[in-house]
């Protein structure tokens, strides 16, 4: 890894530029036409853009960087909930109303709340959820729920974290699995594996699974709240653009999920245990501008190795250490929605991973298939 640097006061500024994401959702609905493209032309076609323009950032803050210096990459976790669900519930509200808008364009803009949504809101959920205080950790739930995909912090931090690499994981990618299959296998996996997760923590403390402490009543109460207050605002129109909206959001945080560990497993070390997570089994990217607008998320080598760590000081790995992706995912997920490219891609690199760090294994068909015993 390169030399620790200090923070400065000017490294948190690109990571505020996703706010511009908000007076462009506006835009895009009050404009119609052509301004229905803003969101997804200022999100991820720009940052992609600009990471070909600024190539690869290798640097590294200062792990052990006090909490009292990062409050400005606080902030902008904390910001971005009021800001995105009143300008989700405020654009589709003005749209139901507007008499210059054709339902195509209806759609399209809730399209493009659902990218701010899923590759803004849901990741710095992600971020929110993992931290302690539980002023973060509420916010986090209050995004996740507002697209209707509540769940996704109890599989995360019970499951997935556990068991990445896994076939316990159901969203580590397998090698040569498409993301159109993933997705649907994900969908209709995860609630399940996420409930299992909860009702096993109640059952060690001796509490029945539908005791107050489980989140599922947090989930179910905030998620029922939000389509309410969507037919609130719009009526049965404006119920099916914010479910348009939520369903973009999640299959953008799902695209990302089979990007981040496809192909790439632990080893098993037999009697269902598995070797300790590592750097290695994360997919890395060190491109500069993707890792702006989705605060360090490309760094999920770090993530993994060290879950707790704030996003100004994930941490960058080499190709030795982490595997690497080719591309920032802006471009990989265009990849990914083409299985063949994908393939081409993506799998002569997860052959060169298994060379590099597992020459011993010859039969990867067990890995592939999920047949291996599951840990108990």
């Amino acid at each position: 890894m390169s030399q620790a640097r200090r923070l400065s006061f000017l490294n948190v500024l690109p990571f505020w530029a996703t706010l511009l994401l908000i007076p462009l959702m506006w835009l895009s609905a009050i404009w119609g036409g052509w301004a229905v493209l803003l969101v997804p032309l200022g999100s991820w076609w720009l940052f992609s853009a600009l990471d070909l323009a600024l190539g690869l950032d290798t640097r590294n803050a200062d792990p052990e960087t006090p909490e009292s210096a990062l409050l400005g990459y606080r902030l902008i976790t904390w910001a971005w909930a009021p800001l995105q669900i009143a300008s989700v519930f405020g654009v589709i509200g003005y749209m139901v109303r507007a008499d210059h808008l054709a339902l195509w364009e209806m759609v399209a803009v809730a399209i493009g709340l659902g990218i701010a949504a899923g590759a803004v809101g849901i990741v710095y959920a992600h971020e929110l959820m993992h931290q302690s205080p539980r002023f973060e950790r509420r916010l986090g739930d209050l995004l996740m729920t507002s697209v209707q995909y509540g769940h996704f912090r109890s599989e995360h931090l019970l499951v997935h974290h556990r068991y990445v690499g896994t076939p316990r994981d159901a969203v580590t990618a397998r090698y040569n699995e498409g993301f159109h299959r993933f997705f649907a296998r994900v969908l209709r996996a995860c609630p399940g594996s996420a409930w299992r997760a909860e009702v096993a923590l109640l059952k060690r403390a001796k509490r029945p699974a539908w005791d107050r402490t489980n989140p599922f009543w947090r989930y179910f109460a905030l998620q029922a709240s939000f389509l309410a207050l969507a037919v609130l605002i719009g009526g049965w129109l404006g119920l099916a653009l914010y479910l348009i909206h939520a369903l973009v959001a999640v299959w953008q945080l799902e695209l990302v999920n089979y990007m981040e560990h496809y192909g790439l497993t632990r080893r098993h070390l037999g009697e269902g245990r598995y070797e300790p997570v590592a750097p290695r089994h994360s997919w890395n990217a060190a491109h500069r501008a993707t890792n702006w607008f989705l605060i360090n998320l490309q760094r999920h080598s770090d993530h993994h190795y060290k879950p707790d760590r704030r996003y100004p000081l994930l941490q960058t790995y080499g190709a030795d250490e982490a595997p690497q992706l080719p591309h920032g995912y802006g471009i990989m997920g265009v990849l990914a929605m083409i299985p063949p490219l994908w393939r081409r891609r993506m799998n002569p690199r997860v052959r060169a991973w298994r060379r590099l760090h597992y020459p011993d294994i010859e039969d990867w068909t067990a890995y592939k298939t999920g047949a291996l015993p599951m840990p108990r």
